[in-house]
């Protein structure tokens, strides 16, 4: 059965206590450390932090694709309409994968077979998940790389990965990422290698597939620029935690989180005349194997207060957010004992 949300989208995908822990000779690494998280149909969700954060950990384990030695914990959820995904056998995930959620990874080259060409990689996909015969996969192929954009596309089915920039290598995956017609597109840091000019091109391009086919959007970035242009609901991630959650309206006209009031101040400002020096946050990101007490973003948070070396915050209701931060969770207590 579907669920309703408030404000009229259905639910798609639910994270429910996502844990996913890596078990290597150092120590257990939290890499995703209970993540709850909804996507509804037709929206896109954003999901930022730095590099380590947890947040391409979080979309593999979606696609339950975790490398070994990772693996998700019992007591996760991830439910996708309505059915588990963790219940599910290979054999029904392989029909999950690329028919019912799709993922657009970061860097094309490394996703794309070298020795085969771009059109049979892509038409593979089509016949692997569609009841059609290789002259339909054929003529859908063709028609996929003209959706995406990509010139002459009859003669670039027969083009290699290596024969293409990487914009068009990137409009490849997108066209795989379509040729099922999704619920979901996982996009992870899409377009980081790209140049401005194509990122733009890109992005654009993803916003009019979704709204055509009213596909959802993961959008995984470090990038808060995308965010602002993309997405209708930001998760912040630091240290395998959501930190922060709200609209994107919200979040950025009034960051509650210390990490996110950061990453936002660390933005340089292009309208100004004058030099400006650029706000940093100090410390760097916590050993995920030895983790601090209490909450993990006080060493380098500069509102700590003695209550955030002691317990863990939860994540709260505050206003239009929710924020994981003892500033609002206990807004009685002492006041800031300095820090960073």
């Amino acid at each position: 059965m579907k669920r309703e949300t408030p404000n009229g989208h259905d639910e798609l995908l639910r994270l429910g206590n996502l844990r996913t822990y890596f078990y290597t000779s150092d120590g257990v690494v939290p890499a995703v450390d209970g993540v709850d998280l909804v996507i509804r149909r037709g929206r896109t969700v954003g999901l930022v932090g730095e590099s380590g954060c947890g947040k391409s950990v979080t979309s593999l384990s979606i696609m339950r694709l975790v490398p070994p030695p990772g693996q998700i914990v019992a007591g996760s959820a991830i439910v996708l309409d309505g059915v588990d995904l963790l219940a599910l056998t290979q054999e029904q995930m392989y029909e999950v994968r690329g028919g019912r959620i799709a993922m657009i990874f970061q860097e094309p080259m490394t996703s794309l077979n070298p020795v085969f060409t771009i059109g049979d990689q892509i038409a593979e996909a089509i016949l692997t998940h569609k009841k059609v015969s290789r002259g339909e996969a054929h003529q859908q192929t063709i028609d996929l790389l003209n959706q995406v954009g990509i010139p002459q596309p009859e003669q670039r089915y027969k083009a290699y990965p290596h024969e293409m920039s990487g914009g068009m290598r990137q409009r490849v995956m997108i066209a795989m990422a379509l040729s099922c017609q999704p619920e979901l597109i996982i996009c992870d840091e899409p377009t980081t290698a790209l140049d401005v000019t194509i990122q733009a091109q890109i992005l654009e391009l993803l916003r009019g597939l979704k709204e055509d086919r009213n596909t959802a959007l993961l959008l995984i970035t470090h990038d808060l620029g995308v965010i602002a242009e993309m997405a209708q609901e930001v998760a912040v991630m630091y240290a395998g935690k959501i930190v922060e959650q709200a609209d994107v309206l919200t979040l950025f006209r009034e960051p509650k989180h210390p990490y996110t009031q950061g990453l936002l101040a660390s933005i340089p400002a292009l309208d100004s005349d004058r030099a400006v020096r650029l706000n940093v946050i100090t410390g760097t990101v916590p050993n995920l194997v030895k983790l601090p007490p209490g909450c993990r973003f006080a060493p380098r948070c500069p509102h700590v207060m003695a209550v955030c070396h002691e317990r863990e915050p939860a994540l709260i209701t505050h206003g239009e957010t929710r924020v994981a931060c003892w500033l609002y969770e206990n807004e009685e207590q002492s006041a800031p004992v300095g820090g960073n």
